[in-house]
């Protein structure tokens, strides 16, 4: 029997090895075993059970003399002992004696200069379905020529650590040995644990061994004039929605790398989320849904096999994953040039920021560095007014080196090629959250078109003192008043006390998380009244 390698990870006798199965092997293999039924447009359908979402509090990165000085150590990047790793990994490995085994042989990285190969080893058929459609496929002449992999990636969800004798803080853990090249999962089944560890290692890889800037955004380019743009942006602010402009030819929903030559997706496949899914506002991640996806955690009808997307019982986390080509104007590779525009989304609950503001560059560094939005009353248990969250880079629990060593970068890139920044709020207007409402789709469309095409270019700025940024006074298609916030506002005494206090949240966060910023960047931010 070919093993492929996986001796090298301690997993001797094995039931069965199988690499690189199409999807139809890999859902009869899944429906074997037990692991999911189909839906009645023939994806593939899961429940991930005590894990629906990542689990921060359970990964770690092992901590070596080599990297130990470029880790930016905390909350986020905990570290783990080599002893430690070696054991978990041992006991997974043994785990899988006598079971079968899984293992796709994948790319990460769409510009061939900068394709990293990454070898994942899975107890489920499921999961190995997953990891196929997310990550790029080799061409059989590829997979030919594979040899050893760059990184590998060892998944068990069946092993559960016992903290006490582990030396961790759950029976799941999520650990990177960037010195040794190898991922270890266990405890969790949630899908996604495997492709953001990918994200993690290329944040580490790129910026350090390849001169790359790693991004956690979409892009999408003109058809026409093949200029592109990247939009980031956390859960709630539009990030995928705006980027899949049918207008525009879309180069991934999630992870991308800027180099010299353009940008590229680091993905071959999307992982989009399910909740209150509208086939009207998002036919393309609806029509995603089908034979060869993966359908994590939505509740299915057991009789006629239909989703309810609007049901939360399991999780509001609902996900499917699939290929990129499943999606009629993705680019494929996905490669593009320098981006011309570089849009910040954040979902301003308060309703004091601009709808759209201009960023010099210092200001974009500043921005890129806080990775604004807000949490909405309601939204989880003790929360009962906007509350600010921030997250370092737009992705922080992904990113293992200090916050300015990825600011730098994405400045010295906006300089070199004078791309535009601009910041979007497609948060609420007329009022905080509960008073004012929700910026209108179209409106907010019709700013980042002109932002893209360049007529925001020609038009008047004003320059927000609070916020320290310059808004644009028109726009086509959006009514002027709708361009400063504040004469959207009933009571402008009020506005000006939310935007005063907006701004010192803005400060504070930036004084306690980041005390040894660049002066110019720390004065690029908001500024309180006092």
């Amino acid at each position: 029997m070919e093993t492929f390698g996986i001796e090298k990870l301690g997993i001797i006798g094995a039931k069965a090895v199988y690499r690189n199965l199409p999807p139809s092997r890999l859902t009869e293999a899944a429906l074997r075993r037990g692991e999911g039924t189909l839906c009645n447009t023939g994806a593939l359908v899961v429940t991930t059970g005590r894990y629906t979402g990542r689990s921060p509090d359970d990964k770690f990165i092992v901590d070596t003399p080599a990297i130990h000085d470029q880790i930016a150590w905390g909350k986020t990047n905990k570290p783990i002992s080599r002893e430690k790793f070696n054991a978990i990994k041992g006991k997974a490995a043994a785990y899988l004696q006598n079971r079968e085994v899984f293992i796709f042989d994948g790319l990460a990285g769409a510009d061939p200069a900068y394709t990293l190969k990454f070898r994942v080893v899975n107890e489920l058929a499921s999961q190995n379905l997953f990891i196929r459609q997310l990550l790029i496929r080799p061409t059989e002449e590829q997979l030919a020529q594979y040899g050893e992999p760059d990184f590998v990636i060892l998944c068990v969800p069946g092993f559960k650590c016992d903290p006490v004798v582990d030396g961790v803080n759950s029976e799941a853990a999520i650990m990177i040995d960037y010195e040794a090249r190898m991922i270890v999962i266990v405890g969790s089944q949630y899908a996604g644990e495997i492709k953001k560890s990918v994200f993690s290692v290329l944040n580490y890889v790129y910026p350090v061994e390849k001169g790359v800037l790693p991004m956690h955004c979409s892009a999408n380019m003109d058809p026409d004039t093949g200029e592109t743009a990247v939009f980031f942006g956390l859960s709630g602010t539009g990030k995928t929605t705006l980027s899949a402009d049918p207008r525009r030819k879309l180069i991934g929903d999630d992870e991308h790398g800027w180099s010299d030559r353009g940008i590229f997706n680091f993905e071959g496949g999307c992982y989009a989320k399910c909740i209150n899914l509208d086939p009207e506002a998002e036919p393309e991640i609806f029509s995603a849904i089908r034979f060869g996806s993966l359908v994590e955690n939505v509740v299915m009808d057991p009789e006629t096999r239909a989703l309810d997307f609007n049901d939360d019982s399991l999780t509001e986390n609902t996900r499917v994953g699939y290929p990129i080509d499943f999606i009629s104007n993705a680019v494929i590779p996905g490669v593009g040039g320098v981006p011309k525009v570089v849009i910040f989304l954040t979902a301003d609950a308060f309703g004091v920021l601009p709808p759209i503001s201009r960023l010099n560059q210092d200001a974009a560094m500043y921005h890129f560095i806080t990775g604004f939005t807000s949490k909405l009353a309601g939204t989880e248990r003790g929360i009962v007014e906007p509350q600010p969250t921030f997250s370092t880079l737009f992705g922080e629990p992904f990113m293992p080196l200090p916050p300015l060593k990825y600011a730098e970068m994405l400045g010295e890139k906006i300089a070199r090629y004078n791309t535009k920044v601009f910041l979007v709020n497609t948060g609420w207007t007329g009022g905080p959250y509960g008073v004012g409402s929700r910026m209108k789709l179209r409106y907010t469309r019709a700013m980042i078109t002109a932002a893209l095409n360049g007529t925001l270019d020609s038009v008047p700025y004003r320059h927000d003192g609070v916020f320290n940024v310059d808004v644009p006074q028109s726009c086509p298609d959006v009514p002027d008043s709708i361009m400063n916030p504040r004469e959207t506002w009933a009571d402008k005494k009020a506005y000006d006390e939310a935007a005063n206090r907006l701004a010192k949240m803005f400060q504070d966060n930036f004084a306690k998380k980041y005390p040894d910023m660049p002066e110019n960047i720390v004065k690029a931010g908001p500024r309180a009244v006092c």
